[in-house]
């Protein structure tokens, strides 16, 4: 099978170099010439919670031939109309693409090449490029997970296959209610994420400062509310029940649950967010389709989520240059 990781930034090259040491081969593409050039020249070199090097296969998307059995895309929602048009031209016929991007990206990519052609996937863990070929893994060697399902009903070719491959870097789990697992890493990005890229920190810090907490809990809050206005059934994250631990309806239990925020997210601390990691390299942002996706979902169903509608106006303004990621943008949430 031929198989690529189309968008190999920060955790497409942790992946790409996992899969590439246990003996497959496939290839990595991005369009970022300095990257690129240095993965020829050096290897993938990965830091932080673990390091090693590891000599990559890697294309400019111009340089792609042939047909792909399996491409693994990682690029950002954005540009996904376009992107998924061109990889469609690209898959063999009984080939499929697997989203790993944030937010609910599989009705889109649906759309494109079809239901039956779509694998999406949850990952658990967090990664930043601290220079061109040299990726630093910010969450724990033990919580390298993965959640793999569909959306369509039909079997999906190949979901064997994307197991196998996924397992060389950590345990996969395969979840019928897939939809109630992108709630629940939605659920994760809207509120780690979108507070990490509002002040400019990490999850860990996010989470200690008690001012901060209180609005991740509120952003916590509004994800389980919507999805239970919605009928929508959240999945545990690495065998722990979110909504259990965190949700609440008395003070006593919303205590609790602010506790246990930080303890929550200890194994992700060191881990900034890809939403802060574009504003800092002068990019637009996720954001409507992570914290924005929250308040669509909650205007359908008729649940107000008055905190990711802040996180989503003050990420956008921060895109336009009137805001700074700061702490001072906690008045915001007054």
């Amino acid at each position: 099978m031929r198989k690529a990781i189309y968008g190999a930034g920060s955790l497409g090259t942790i992946l790409g170099a996992y899969m590439t040491a246990k003996g497959e081969d496939i290839d990595l593409i991005n369009r970022n010439k300095a990257h690129v050039e240095a993965l020829r020249e050096n290897g993938a070199t990965i830091t932080g919670t673990v390091s090693f090097n590891q000599k990559v296969k890697v294309l400019f998307p111009e340089e792609m031939e042939g047909l792909y059995d399996i491409i693994f895309l990682m690029t950002k929602q954005q540009a996904n109309a376009e992107v998924v048009t061109r990889l469609k031209d690209f898959l063999a016929p009984d080939g499929v693409i697997v989203t790993l991007q944030n937010g609910l990206p599989e009705p889109g990519i649906a759309e494109i090449v079809g239901e039956e052609r779509v694998l999406g996937c949850t990952v658990a863990w967090g990664a930043t490029m601290t220079s061109p070929g040299v990726s630093e893994l910010t969450s724990s060697p033990d919580s390298l997970t993965f959640s793999l399902g569909a959306i369509s009903e039909k079997k999906v070719p190949h979901m064997e296959e994307v197991k196998r491959l996924l397992e060389l870097m950590g345990p996969v789990e395969v979840v019928p209610n897939f939809i109630g697992t992108r709630w629940s890493k939605l659920l994760i990005n809207a509120s780690f994420s979108g507070m990490s890229a509002v002040l400019g920190c990490t999850f860990g810090e996010a989470a200690a400062d008690r001012r901060s907490r209180k609005v991740v809990q509120q952003l916590i809050k509004e994800c389980i509310d919507v999805c239970a206005a919605g009928g929508i059934r959240i999945e545990p994250v690495q065998g722990k029940d979110i909504v259990k631990l965190l949700d609440y309806h008395g003070p006593v239990k919303k205590a609790i649950s602010n506790f246990i925020i930080p303890i929550a997210i200890r194994k992700h601390a060191r881990l900034k967010a890809s939403m802060l990691q574009d504003i800092e390299k002068g990019k637009k942002t996720e954001v409507d389709a992570i914290n924005g996706a929250v308040c669509a979902f909650g205007r359908k169903v008729g649940c107000p989520t008055p905190a990711n509608d802040t996180v989503t106006d003050i990420i956008h303004r921060i895109e336009k240059g009137e805001l700074t990621p700061s702490y001072d943008n906690l008045r915001f949430f007054e």
